[in-house]
């Protein structure tokens, strides 16, 4: 149900843009990273949020939407380099599938993973400003990601000179 509600969603943002969207009020759950205490109920809404990039990993075989908060979108709409504290980044992560309706392209199937960040410069001083925190789903049930949370402090600090953020504004209007 959750995935069929969040793909009405991201159908909705990208055929009408940034101003018309269902709101969907889906309670996440209550979990909370071992690291950074950081909790999925801090995004909950998030699937109100834009959606500003995708990209495909490769070494995953997964398919990435991601979608700001307003301040952050705002931040990336104004192609501005550091975000301001408030900002978060979500990362949702899906399988793929061939598409039964057009064979030669892939569709997301089933969702993997919620990641984000959360730029607060004053909680967050060990990790150039961003927190991060990974839920990852099996069987249908959301967990929070039991790994070394350095793994994403050292990845994102690859763009450093983009404040750690591997996403750029995809959308013209």
């Amino acid at each position: 149900m959750f995935s069929k509600i969040m793909l009405s969603i991201i159908g909705c943002s990208v055929l009408f843009g940034s101003q018309s969207y269902v709101v969907d009020k889906t309670k996440v759950a209550n979990l909370v990273m071992k690291d950074t205490k950081l909790s999925f109920k801090e995004i909950e809404g998030y699937q109100n949020y834009k959606i500003v990039a995708t990209h495909f990993r490769t070494d995953k075989n997964e398919i990435r939407y991601i979608l700001a908060n307003p301040i952050a979108f705002n931040a990336l709409k104004d192609k501005k380099v550091l975000m301001p504290d408030g900002s978060k980044i979500v990362k949702i992560g899906w399988s793929v599938k061939e598409m039964p309706t057009f064979p030669s392209a892939l569709e997301a199937d089933t969702i993997q993973r919620v990641e984000y960040m959360i730029k607060d410069k004053t909680k967050h001083k060990e990790s150039d400003g961003w927190g991060y925190a990974r839920f990852v789903k099996k069987d249908g049930v959301y967990k929070a990601w039991d790994g070394d949370i350095q793994s994403c402090v050292s990845c994102h600090a690859l763009v450093e000179s983009n404040d750690a953020l591997f996403t750029k504004y995809q959308f013209m209007y």
